[in-house]
């Protein structure tokens, strides 16, 4: 007979994010509606030169109980390295993993990062800098890699290219490295950078917001007079363990990984499908996954970025998989406050759900003056809405067709 797999929570959150660089502090700016979007001069190839779009400053340096770096080492890092290494090293130290007398064995930590398009991103940097890497790649360990190096685990590493699901898919790995008893815990998470040549190909691909006067209104999911997305950047991980091992080791829990749910309908590169049945089914997915059924879901929190044929695609998933329950289920972005994260969009969206269900309230979608006729859904406009909140379901859909839902519960 089949067991049960073993329940997986999350015990360590750090992260580095327009929106501020604690739980606290983000749960705060999330619920109350603040928007972390600004101008941003994106220089060399940027067409055009300024974009409305979500920045992370004073990257914090990781504790030093976890690293060996130093403040000006940590500060000589490239961008995407210091967006991987100080969330991941503040995790570490949120769960824990940090003191001395823990008998977690470094070679039973495993490191899964979603990370788009990395050696794009450092080819890019580097070039820009004035150095030649593109032409003549230096061999060099992978950005995951060099973290599990840098956080002294010497367990398992993978890296996940989802698109915007990277992060999301990372999680799901982990879980499941977790339940199959390969690692103790989990270091996870995603990073990404704004970078000036995403922020062209997307702007030539018209998938950015054209509301250059006003950054802050720029993002608009499911808004009537939304125009395309708002980039973002920002680093955000977590410490995944088995539910057992986190109430041993008596550690904080900020919730349940309780389902996780992924399809493909690889459609088309940028453009969702026509058709919403394997976006919802990636949802669906999900609930069965943690035993539940649509009417045990108090939030979810929507991948909307705001682009036109997008959040209405994902209204249809969302009703579909809901059912009479999507009339009940209240639904938000928070893309409208924080932009999108890209590569660690997923997890940033998992702390909202997270700060959902601690704070006892569901963030809003800011900028939602009028609704959609063609997103008709329970929608959180403006402010918070107080609700309990013990369930939430968070979407993540990357261009390419790569679809995943994650349940997130109230751990016991």
């Amino acid at each position: 007979m089949t067991s049960t797999p073993a329940p997986v929570v999350i015990t360590g959150i750090g992260m580095a994010t327009p929106l501020g660089h604690s739980f606290a502090t983000v749960a705060d700016a999330l619920l109350a509606g603040l928007s972390g979007v600004g101008r941003y001069d994106a220089g060399t190839f940027g067409r055009p030169q300024e974009y409305p779009a979500a920045t992370v400053s004073d990257i914090p340096a990781p504790p030093p109980t976890l690293t060996s770096l130093d403040d000006a080492s940590f500060r000589n890092l490239s961008r995407l390295e210091q967006l991987a290494i100080s969330p991941a090293a503040w995790a570490c130290a949120d769960a824990g993993l940090h003191e001395a007398t823990i008998d977690l064995s470094p070679d039973r930590i495993g490191v899964v990062a979603g990370i788009g398009a990395e050696q794009l991103k450092h080819w890019e940097q580097d070039y820009l800098a004035g150095s030649r890497d593109v032409f003549a790649p230096a061999a060099r360990p992978t950005l995951v890699q060099r973290l599990a190096a840098t956080l002294r685990l010497t367990g398992p590493t993978t890296t996940v290219a989802a698109a915007c699901a990277s992060s999301g898919y990372a999680l799901g790995m982990a879980r499941s490295w977790l339940q199959a008893g390969w690692v103790d815990a989990c270091v996870v998470g995603g990073c990404d950078i704004l970078s000036p040549t995403a922020l062209a190909a997307f702007h030539n691909l018209r998938a950015l917001s054209r509301r250059d006067d006003a950054p802050e209104s720029a993002s608009r999911p499911f808004d009537r007079d939304r125009d395309g997305f708002v980039m973002g950047e920002g680093g955000v991980f977590f410490v995944l363990e088995r539910a057992a091992d986190a109430k041993r080791r008596k550690q904080r829990c900020y919730g349940e990984v309780a389902g996780v749910g992924m399809t493909s309908d690889a459609s088309h590169m940028v453009s969702p499908c026509s058709d919403p049945a394997q976006a919802s089914r990636a949802i669906t997915q999900a609930i069965l996954d943690a035993g539940l059924t649509p009417d045990s879901i108090d939030y979810v929190n929507a991948h909307a970025a705001g682009t036109p044929v997008g959040d209405a695609a994902e209204a249809a998933a969302i009703g579909r998989a809901l059912h009479d329950a999507a009339e009940r289920v209240p639904v938000s972005s928070t893309k409208s406050m924080s932009g999108h994260l890209i590569s660690a969009a997923a997890a940033f969206e998992a702390v909202a759900c997270l700060a959902a269900i601690d704070r006892g309230a569901v963030p809003p979608t800011i900028n939602l003056d009028t609704p959609d006729e063609s997103c008709p859904l329970n929608h959180v406009a403006h402010h918070a809405r107080p609700a309990r909140v013990d369930v939430a379901a968070s979407n993540s859909f990357g261009f390419g067709g790569a679809n995943l839902c994650l349940v997130l519960r109230r751990a016991a």
